[in-house]
């Protein structure tokens, strides 16, 4: 019998909790990678000598690498690909229901924000910081490749991977849905303390649209919407 057989067998019949020790371990190590770097939001200077394209790139290189890595958990486990939510089978309704949705969940998240700030909660101490404002036709484009990659990458991240690891640890979904959505929250510091708790409310809605879809591809329009209208078409038309 070959050693490649040998492996698989004993792969086949791991028991139960060592493949939930396993998983565990591994999303603990992945947590560890992006957990302090998302902290730092918080503490960051907002009108340092970063620039755009500097933050642009930097922020698809982490993105693209995180998604890399998920995908090697994936292959080493043997999951399929779709355990991450890429499901397609629903696609042009998804993109359909992520268009409708996205409108009454950005004035819901606008509100939101203003009620947060009126009870007291910091809103951002400065104007959106400079690496965020792009500035010129290319980076206009640079920023709209940043915000595609951005969406894809994020759900895949904090709805798809996280979502099927939480789960794959007994937590019921609701609960995982709030773990993610808390996680995901924790890289806008900058946005003040309104904003976090605002887009963790985002997070969760798009956390929940997954659970219910069995599939990334409306949150992902949602996500592309939000982040479009911030980071590309208001620059664009000079209102930031």
């Amino acid at each position: 019998m070959r050693s490649e057989d040998l492996h698989q067998g004993e792969t086949e019949v791991r028991p139960p909790d060592l493949v939930s020790r396993g998983q565990l371990l591994e999303v603990s190590v992945f947590l560890f990678l992006i957990v302090p770097s998302m902290v730092l939001s918080f503490f960051i200077i907002r009108q340092g000598s970063l620039g755009f394209a500097f933050t642009a790139f930097s922020v698809i290189l982490r993105d693209l690498a995180l998604v890399s890595l998920i995908l090697f958990f994936l292959w080493r486990n043997g999951e399929p690909w779709e355990s991450l939510g890429w499901n397609f089978k629903n696609g042009w309704k998804d993109v359909v229901l992520g268009i409708g949705l996205f409108l009454p969940m950005f004035l819901t998240a606008g509100l939101l924000d203003r009620v947060l700030q009126g009870a007291g909660l910091s809103s951002p101490a400065t104007p959106l910081p400079a690496f965020l404002t792009a500035k010129g036709g290319a980076e206009i484009l640079l920023a709209f490749i940043l915000v595609v990659v951005v969406a894809l990458a994020e759900e895949t991240i904090f709805r798809g991977y996280l979502l099927l690891r939480f789960q794959g640890l007994k937590m019921r979904p609701v609960r995982a849905a709030l773990l993610s959505a808390f996680i995901f929250s924790l890289g806008h510091g900058y946005e003040g303390s309104s904003g976090v708790v605002t887009v963790g409310g985002m997070g969760l809605v798009f956390a929940l649209v997954y659970l219910w879809r069995g599939s990334l591809v409306a949150p992902i329009v949602m996500h592309f919407l939000q982040d479009f209208i911030g980071i590309v078409l208001a620059p664009w038309l000079g209102l930031k």
